[in-house]
């Protein structure tokens, strides 16, 4: 990963789309920031716990709705 990406990450929390669509919020989030990239996940699934300056992870719900606020790590 390049560190500069780290210093500048731009946005980093989108707590506006807390409730909204999970693709809807995916979408918006790379239109405010390309310096990430999105992952949508769906609940009860297993990720890794690392912290990346380069990625937005979008917590949904069973129904595909937001339930976290989608923040960069």
């Amino acid at each position: 990963m390049d560190t500069d990406l780290c210093r500048d990450t731009g946005k980093s929390m989108w707590p506006e789309l807390l409730g909204v669509c999970g693709e809807v919020a995916a979408e918006t989030i790379r239109k405010e920031n390309h310096k990430v990239r999105v992952a949508i996940i769906k609940e009860g699934m297993f990720v890794t716990m690392d912290y990346r300056c380069d990625r937005v992870r979008v917590w949904i719900n069973k129904k595909g709705i937001v339930k976290e606020v989608p923040r960069i790590g």
